[in-house]
């Protein structure tokens, strides 16, 4: 079973409220969860990100693969550490003549 760790929507029409949860890949985005995580609020002024830091570190060294932007939202928090770039390998470039 492909596990991850992403958002569901909640709220109001223009309003929304997010839950981090751990769900099923398969399953529907505001389909029933395995976990509740924690929850974001990118509306209210300054924006509330609660994460249960044990829970997320639990679940993350169980395999569990967070979105790109719960990946974030981690980072935010300092769960996880932010992933450094790595550098392409330059290759050679011809000029025109």
């Amino acid at each position: 079973m492909a596990v991850k760790m992403r958002l569901t929507r909640l709220g109001d029409k223009k309003s929304p409220f997010y839950r981090i949860v751990v769900v099923d890949s398969r399953k529907a985005r505001d389909a029933e969860y395995i976990d509740k995580v924690g929850h974001y609020n990118p509306t209210s002024q300054p924006v509330e990100l609660v994460i249960d830091k044990d829970k997320a570190k639990d679940w993350l060294s169980k395999g569990v693969q967070p979105t790109e932007t719960v990946r974030s939202l981690l980072v935010r928090e300092g769960v996880i550490e932010k992933p450094t770039k790595l550098s392409a390998p330059k290759t050679k470039t011809r000029k025109k003549k």
